[in-house]
C-alpha cells in the first residue's frame, strides 16, 4: 500500500459517509464473551473486541476474508503498513525504500534486528521464501494472482533476491502504481519458513506453531470462543503499543454481539442487528463509514438453469435495490448498477472509475427492469418461470443475510422463480462457496487497494476468488494485458472493457455498495480503520 494520500478514494469513501448525516464480509460463532473477562481497560490491560466469527484461517497467504485479515494484521506486519490516520502508508518492516528511474525496481532495506515472535532473526530471504510460497500451486492461496505484477509469476518463481539479509529486490512486469499497498496485504506479509514446514498444514491453527512478527502474537486460541493477543516483545516498534493485550471474542450472531457490547464485556462491535440500527443512530458510539466494496449475489454460472445468460440477466434486473438499501441496510448502501464501486480513481484522477464507467442498468428503475427481466426469463423459455427447477440461495448466518435472502426471495417470485433459502456457518459458508457448491450465493468483496482491478482480476479463469466457476477467454487476455501495461489510461480502458464483458454475460448481480457500520465505546482512543475493512487496535487506550 503506498505512502501517498489516497485524495480520491477518501473523498469517495467520505461521500458515502455523509448520505446519512462494502475481501469477503464478516460475521462464525455466537458465544458470548466469557463471564467475568475483562473489557477493555486501557493501557497496560486487556481490550476486549469483536470483528467476527471463528475464522477460516490466519494464514497470511490463504485468507481472503476482512476478519481473517484484521486478526492477521495484528501478529504479522510487512515491508509496509497502514498509518494511525487509517488512509496513508508508511515504512513498516522496511527502513526505506528506492524505486529505479523505469519504477520497474523496488529496493528495501529492512530495519535493524528484526526477530520473529520466537527470537530468531528475520531477513530479507523470509520475503523470499513467503512470497514464492503464496505462488506455489501446492499452497493453492486464493491470492496467489496478486503477485502477477512481479517478473516471474508465469514460471512459478519470482524474480525477488536477497541481495544480503538486509536488501530485499523486487523485479516488475510494468508499472504498478499500487505495489506499495501490496506490501502491507496480508498476502504479502512474512511467514517463518521453520514454523510453516514443522507444523504443515495445521500451523496457523495453533498458538504453539503460530511464529509472528508482528506486534501482537496469538497466545490462546479457545475456538468458537475467543483469540488472545499479547504484546510481542520481539517487534521493533513494541514501545508505542497500546494494550498489553487483545482479546477477539468469536461472535456470528449480532444481537449477541450488541447483548455482550451494551453489557460492557466487549468494547467494539464490527455489526449491528438490522432491527437496531434506526435506534442506534443517535447513539455517539455508532459508527458509519465509507467503504470501498460491493455486496453482490454469486451465480455458479456452471450449473442449469444458471448457466444461461438470460436466466442471470432476469434474476439481475428483477431486484428491487432501493428498498434493500432503504428497509434493510438502512445505514446509507448505495443501489449498484455495477460491481466496481464508487471511490475509485480512473485515468483522470479528478473523475472516478463509477463516473466514467456508469451504470449498466438502472438500479432505481425497479418497474423497468422488472418487466425486462420477465422478457428476459422468457426468451430463456421460461415465460413466467415455467419449467424452471427451485434453485437455492445459500447465505452465511448472521447479519441482515437472511433477511436480504428472504427479500430476493420474494422479489424473485414476482418473475415466476421459486427459491429455497439455506445457511450455513461462515466457515462452512466461505469453503462452500469456494468450491462451487451452490447454485446462488451471497457475496461481498473489498477493494484490496485504490485500483479497479482489484475487483476485476479475482474473475480470471480458476482464479482463487472466482467463486462463480467463470470463464472467459477475452477476458482473462485483457486481464494480463492490463497487468503488462505501464500506461494509465490504456489500463482504464481495458478495465472498462473488462467490467463491459462482465454484463455483457450478466455472471454476477450487484446489490449495492458498501458502508461500514461498527460500534466503539467512547472512551476507547486509538483505535483506527482502513476503507478497505481492517480494523487496528495496536495502538489503542481507553480513559478510565
Amino acid at each position: 500500500m503506498k505512502k501517498r494520500k489516497l485524495a480520491l478514494l477518501l473523498a469517495g469513501v467520505l461521500t458515502a459517509a455523509s448520505v446519512l448525516t462494502a475481501c469477503g464480509s464478516k460475521n462464525g460463532s455466537n458465544q458470548p464473551a466469557e463471564s467475568g473477562a475483562p473489557a477493555a481497560s486501557g493501557n497496560g490491560t486487556t481490550l476486549t473486541v469483536c470483528v467476527g466469527p471463528e475464522p477460516d484461517t490466519i494464514d497470511p497467504a490463504l485468507n481472503s476474508a476482512v476478519d481473517g485479515g484484521t486478526l492477521i494484521d495484528h501478529a504479522f506486519e510487512g515491508l509496509m503498513r497502514l498509518s494511525k490516520d487509517g488512509v496513508t502508508y508508511e515504512e513498516g518492516l522496511t527502513e526505506k525504500y528506492e524505486i529505479s528511474e523505469d519504477q520497474l525496481t523496488y529496493t528495501f532495506t529492512l530495519r535493524d534486528g528484526l526477530k520473529w515472535s520466537d527470537g530468531s532473526d528475520l531477513t530479507a530471504n523470509d520475503f523470499v521464501y513467503s512470497w514464492n510460497r503464496a505462488i506455489a500451486p501446492e499452497t493453492a492461496a486464493d491470492y496467489a494472482y496478486m503477485f502477477e505484477c512481479i517478473e516471474g509469476y508465469a514460471d512459478g518463481k519470482l524474480n525477488i533476491t536477497a541481495v544480503d539479509d538486509k536488501t530485499f529486490e523486487v523485479k516488475l512486469i510494468a508499472i504498478t502504481p499500487y505495489f506499495l499497498e501490496l506490501c502491507a496485504f496480508p498476502a504479502y506479509l512474512p511467514v517463518q519458513q521453520a514454523a510453516v514446514e514443522a507444523g504443515g498444514d495445521a500451523w496457523a491453527t495453533d498458538p504453539s506453531t503460530y511464529v509472528c512478527n508482528g506486534p501482537y502474537k496469538l497466545v490462546e486460541w479457545q475456538h468458537d470462543s475467543y483469540m488472545l493477543y499479547e504484546k510481542n516483545e520481539n517487534y521493533w516498534d513494541v514501545d508505542s503499543l497500546g494494550p498489553d493485550s487483545i482479546r477477539f471474542v468469536l461472535m456470528e450472531d449480532p444481537n449477541a454481539q450488541l447483548s455482550a457490547y451494551e453489557t460492557g464485556e466487549l468494547s467494539f462491535i464490527d455489526d449491528c442487528p438490522t432491527d437496531e440500527i434506526a435506534a442506534q443512530k443517535s447513539n455517539a458510539e455508532f459508527h458509519i463509514e465509507g467503504q470501498l466494496g460491493t455486496y453482490y449475489v454469486s451465480f455458479n454460472v456452471e450449473k442449469e438453469p444458471l448457466n444461461n445468460p438470460l436466466v442471470r440477466k432476469a434474476l439481475i434486473l428483477a431486484i428491487d435495490r432501493q428498498y434493500i438499501c432503504d428497509e434493510i441496510g438502512q445505514a446509507g448502501q448505495v443501489p449498484a448498477g455495477a460491481f466496481v464501486p464508487t471511490g475509485l480513481t480512473d485515468a483522470d484522477s479528478t473523475k472516478e472509475f463509477r463516473e466514467v464507467g456508469g451504470d449498466y442498468y438502472d438500479p432505481a428503475d425497479y418497474e423497468g427492469n422488472l418487466e425486462l427481466a420477465k422478457q428476459a426469463l422468457a426468451e430463456a423459455g421460461y415465460p413466467d418461470g415455467e419449467g424452471l427447477p427451485t434453485i437455492e440461495y445459500l447465505y452465511n448466518e448472521g447479519g441482515s443475510h437472511d433477511v436480504i435472502g428472504q427479500a430476493l426471495q420474494d422479489m424473485w417470485s414476482k418473475i415466476g422463480v421459486k427459491v429455497e433459502l439455506v445457511s450455513q456457518e461462515w466457515a462452512t459458508f466461505l469453503n462452500t462457496r469456494k468450491n462451487g457448491g451452490y447454485d446462488i450465493a451471497r457475496n461481498g468483496w473489498l477493494g484490496d487497494y485504490n485500483d479497479p482491478i482489484s475487483f476485476l482480476d479475482m474473475w480470471i479463469t480458476d482464479g482463487g476468488n472466482n467463486d462463480a466457476q467463470w470463464s472467459n477467454s477475452d477476458y482473462d487476455a485483457l486481464i494480463s494485458q492490463i497487468k503488462a501495461s505501464s500506461d494509465p489510461a490504456e489500463r482504464m480502458q481495458l478495465m472498462h472493457q473488462c467490467e463491459d464483458i462482465i454484463f455483457d454475460d450478466w455472471m454476477l448481480c450487484p446489490l449495492y455498495y458498501y458502508v461500514d457500520i461498527y460500534m466503539l465505546k467512547d472512551n476507547v482512543d486509538g483505535f483506527f480503520s482502513s476503507p478497505l475493512g481492517f480494523k487496528f487496535f495496536k495502538y489503542a487506550s481507553v480513559a478510565e
